[in-house]
């Protein structure tokens, strides 16, 4: 396993886990063995470890007595409650935006949508999702406080998560997420607060509802195979 020379050893470990939490490689209550991934990626049990700490502060591992780290639940509640609370810190990054952003700060989001247009028109999912939090990643630093973006990278994989689940659920989520990414910077280009803030709202409750429907199906079925399998 290769790995980046800019980030730390346990930095990239975690980065090489998420991701496989994120596109459901790995799924929730799965445990995570260290001597296994120490010998696989040829690190250190001990940088494994630290990796394990970044995951469980990103909101995608528990770790828990007696049965060491194992891959978070996707419970409707945690799903609702993910986007109750991103509702809140992308309504304040907006909120800040709109009062700081220039309009030759624009060019780099219009740029961005442009791509994330081409790639709705090919049907690219996986492009669509990596480029989709570019334009989060663009945004945060508008915010001008270090608190919320700590905040923000931090759930941000957890988010990925959830956003993965979502655009695999529903064929034409990608059109929604494109329309939800346009509409905000036409929003901030007018300068006009309530608007973003309504529609943030929109599509967090939209969204959220997805992935909990798509939560609820998936147990159901499960339960009607265990009864079929009795």
């Amino acid at each position: 396993m290769s790995f980046k020379a800019n980030d730390s050893l346990s930095e990239q470990i975690a980065q090489h886990l998420g991701r496989q939490i994120i596109r459901g490689e790995m799924l929730a209550g799965d445990r995570i063995q260290e001597l296994r991934i120490a010998a696989e990626l040829e690190v250190s049990r001990g940088s494994v470890r630290e990796s394990l700490l970044i995951l469980q502060r990103r909101h995608l591992i528990d770790i828990l007595p007696r049965r060491g780290a194992v891959v978070k639940d996707m419970s409707e509640s945690h799903v609702r409650s993910l986007y109750e609370v991103m509702q809140v810190l992308l309504g304040l990054v907006v909120r800040k935006a709109i009062k700081v952003m220039q309009e030759d700060d624009l060019d780099r989001f219009i740029e961005l949508i442009h791509l994330l247009q081409q790639q709705v028109d090919e049907r690219d999912t996986g492009a669509f999702f990596e480029h989709s939090f570019l334009f989060f990643e663009l945004l945060y630093p508008y915010a001008r406080n270090t608190f919320v973006e700590d905040i923000l990278d931090n759930l941000q994989p957890a988010i990925q998560r959830a956003y993965y689940m979502a655009l695999h659920i529903e064929q034409d989520e990608m059109k929604e997420c494109l329309t939800f990414f346009k509409a905000i910077i036409e929003t901030i280009f007018r300068r006009d607060i309530r608007s973003a803030l309504e529609i943030i709202r929109e599509f967090a409750e939209h969204q959220s509802s997805l992935v909990q429907e798509s939560i609820v199906r998936a147990r159901q079925i499960e339960a009607a195979w265990g009864r079929r399998k009795k």
